[in-house]
């Protein structure tokens, strides 16, 4: 995991942080990668009842790096071959949902794209007052993909998904416990400190018996989820032809706003 993610220990608790070093805190293919191996050692681990998850103290992290050079490098690449290399973003998300014990993700800052996907894959939610959830991905002329659409709906439902991935509203930390999207709300600066607290209240509770229940809840509430999220990947490869797309990562990586043709 290098430098980019931490893992620290306390009891029956694990804290994971995750930090680039830079403002955007921005979700690398490098750092999706130590992210999904941190959540890996979770899976079969009796020893932990609770996993907190929290990116810089300033920042949770603004998506996924467009200015990446492996994701550059990447672009001419064959379907097949990038097919295998947006498996990434899933495979993160998934592995955060599969992990035995209890998980909860603490935001501050901004938590966009690729972060929300990796948010709603925790069981809960908590955000510093001062925090804006958003995701961005249809105004870069892109679907939301990473399995992440049934996860938002079992959270807030169809029509505040809506509002969130397809109208890409901008929701604060206040709006966000309204809709049920995180759970808890503190003062800047005391996301990770309240996440703590409830991970180490729930480390005083019988560890298989928690697990049991956090499995039981994810399976009635995504039962469907693979089904519906099942397609998403290859409508990612498709947008990624289009040139809305293109205009829409051009356009943000320039500072100005874009001129979609619908093409």
């Amino acid at each position: 995991m290098g430098d980019l993610v931490t893992i620290e220990r306390q009891g029956r608790v694990a804290i994971v942080r995750f930090d680039t070093g830079t403002r955007a805190n921005a979700l690398s293919q490098a750092l999706i990668r130590a992210l999904t191996d941190a959540a890996r050692q979770f899976h079969d681990a009796p020893d932990v009842s609770t996993v907190v998850l929290t990116g810089r103290a300033d920042q949770f992290t603004l998506g996924a790096d467009l200015k990446d050079p492996e994701r550059a490098a990447s672009a001419g690449a064959g379907l097949s071959e990038r097919r295998i290399l947006l498996r990434a973003g899933p495979r993160l998300c998934q592995a955060w949902e599969d992990v035995d014990a209890l998980t909860i993700c603490a935001i501050e800052g901004w938590c966009v794209g690729g972060g929300m996907a990796l948010a709603a894959a925790c069981d809960l939610r908590v955000a510093s007052r001062e925090a804006t959830l958003y995701v961005p991905e249809v105004e870069r002329g892109m679907n939301m993909s990473w399995g992440s659409i049934p996860r938002f709906v079992a959270l807030v439902g169809p029509a505040r998904t809506k509002r969130l991935a397809a109208l890409c509203e901008k929701v604060s930390a206040q709006t966000a416990h309204d809709w049920g999207l995180c759970d808890h709300i503190t003062e800047p600066g005391g996301a990770l400190r309240q996440a703590l607290e409830i991970a180490k209240r729930a480390s005083g509770l019988p560890p298989t018996a928690l697990k049991m229940v956090k499995q039981d809840v994810n399976v009635a509430a995504h039962a469907l989820a693979r089904a519906t999220a099942h397609r998403d990947l290859e409508a990612f490869l498709l947008t990624q032809e289009s040139e809305d797309f293109r205009e829409g990562v051009a356009a943000f990586l320039e500072g100005r706003k874009p001129d979609y043709s619908g093409d």
